[in-house]
């Protein structure tokens, strides 16, 4: 039997490769960036064909950086941001237009209207979202309205869609020379047109979008021995033709990697985003507080696990910002030791909604701001907000799930990028007054999309043994008392006021 399981993550800023063993360890990886394209205030897009060849390339990179042939790798998996949206043309494999980005906003009246009109009810009924920017209907809609030809080859049977997970496998199986079209149910859960119990595309809010039904991929499980088909050869294996046998929403896929299999148990994954998932086991848990009802992963003909979601749009991007846009930091990691060199904020927060404010608030008309500022402060103290702000978000979304699920977490699981900035996590612990718990192996995501590939072929035979690889590297433990903890959360509230209503939707 092949030693190793591969899995691409293909996320907001760059896309990676991964290799793993039996024991969930980290065998190999590649990784390269690929560009933000920012055509005007609100937008955000990408350029599918550009992730496409990165990640032909990292493919390639990572096995032969480990010495690893395609030969020994018993499945592929794939994680990928998810709501981000590709229409192609499937003669041609030519996208129509460049992929719009789950964090872009230019479909903010189309949002709006859902609501006045009364089908924004419905939407949240059926799919368990929120209609918003964010999913991926409304920017089908948008290309399908504004993009000559579109419309045509739609009706036509020519366009199709996907995330960025279906664009991929097409590529991946064989693109205009019979490539598959299919995603996954955690995918298609975060369309707005998928009926959230029978886990199938629904026709009446296809016609909310005018989207046709033939644009759309097949809906398969997370974990699947022949649902993805095999990659050709001549792609980035080689000659060797290796099964893709797991996909899932980066989301769910950390979810997976951080072995919350468990009615009650939650991971927070920090990014470009922050993604805090609570397994509510196999039915739904309808949220009135904000937060979004998602598919967690499903593993072959089993029942389809449910979680609570809060979806946070800005947060390791805000640390980006600071470098990019202000510089006043020279890369992400400068941001601890400058928050180090204050006691505290000095009063400053920063509510970062650049894109509106995502769970529990979902306000479109949300922009971001700095509050608090005398000629005291510095950019430390500004640093320190930006890292507050990323653990202030968590705080709004756990207390809001606390109350959907009535379950009270006395440790969260955290993974990602922004987990290696230990002072965040500290602060985090102590925003929450709850234990943080950093697992070994950080990238979860990736690990997560290797789990459901090797589930479906054997690789682990069960859930216990991914749950017998999980091991911790770090734990914080909160140092505030509640009084400090309290007064923080308070100014923080206030802060959030303070973006509301700065644009018209």
């Amino acid at each position: 039997m092949a030693d190793f399981v591969g899995a691409v993550d293909q996320g907001t800023t760059s896309t990676r490769f991964m290799i793993f063993d039996h024991e969930g360890r980290e065998r190999g990886r590649y990784q390269l960036d690929h560009r933000q394209i920012l055509p005007r205030p609100g937008w955000v897009e990408h350029d599918p064909v550009e992730i496409w060849e990165r990640t032909s390339e990292v493919v390639r990179a990572a096995l032969d950086a480990a010495g690893i042939a395609p030969s020994d790798l018993a499945a592929c998996g794939i994680a990928n941001q998810r709501e981000t949206t590709v229409v192609w043309d499937r003669r041609t494999g030519r996208p129509y237009h460049n992929a719009i980005v789950w964090q872009d906003t230019r479909n903010d009246h189309l949002v709006a209207a859902l609501d006045r009109d009364g089908r924004g009810g419905v939407i949240r009924e059926r799919t368990g979202l929120p209609p918003a920017t964010y999913f991926s209907a409304g920017k089908v809609q948008w290309i399908l309205e504004n993009v000559a030809g579109v419309r045509e080859d739609a009706e036509a049977g020519h366009a199709i869609f996907g995330n960025l997970d279906a664009w991929l496998v097409w590529n991946l199986t064989g693109g205009p020379d019979g490539g598959v079209h299919v995603t996954d149910v955690t995918n298609a859960s975060r369309t707005m047109l998928m009926d959230l119990e029978a886990l199938e595309w629904d026709e009446e809010l296809l016609g909310f979008f005018g989207i046709p039904p033939s644009m759309l991929p097949a809906i398969r499980p997370s974990s699947s021995t022949d649902g993805f088909g095999v990659v050709r050869a001549g792609g980035p294996f080689g000659t060797t033709e290796v099964p893709i046998t797991g996909v899932l929403g980066d989301q769910q896929a950390a979810t997976v990697g951080q072995v919350c299999f468990e009615p009650g148990e939650a991971k927070n994954t920090y990014g470009t985003g922050n993604f805090m998932l609570l397994n509510t086991g196999t039915r739904p848990v309808r949220s009135d507080r904000g937060l979004l009802t998602t598919v967690a992963y499903r593993f072959g003909d089993e029942a389809a696990a449910y979680a609570l979601e809060g979806s946070i749009a800005v947060t390791g991007s805000a640390i980006q910002w600071l470098r990019d846009q202000l510089g006043i930091i020279g890369e992400a990691a400068e941001s601890e030791s400058l928050a180090r060199s204050v006691p505290d904020n000095g009063g400053v927060y920063f509510v970062p909604a650049f894109s509106g404010l995502f769970a529990p608030y979902w306000r479109a008309d949300a922009r971001g701001v700095i509050v608090g500022l005398s000629r005291y402060n510095t950019g430390a103290h500004l640093a320190r907000a930006a890292l507050e702000a990323v653990c202030y978000q968590s705080r709004d979304v756990l207390e809001a799930m606390d109350a959907d699920s009535g379950v009270h977490l006395d440790l969260l699981k955290v993974d990602g990028g922004v987990t290696a900035n230990e002072l965040c996590m500290q602060i985090q612990a102590d925003v929450l007054g709850v234990a943080v718990s950093r697992p070994q192996v950080a990238e979860t995501t990736a690990l997560g999309a290797a789990y459901a590939a090797g589930l479906a072929v054997g690789f682990w035979k069960t859930t216990d043994e991914l749950r017998a690889n999980w091991r911790e590297d770090r734990r914080w433990l909160p140092a505030w008392d509640d009084e400090t903890r309290e007064a923080g959360y308070a100014g923080w509230k206030k802060a959030v006021e303070r973006t509301f209503g700065w644009v018209d939707v």
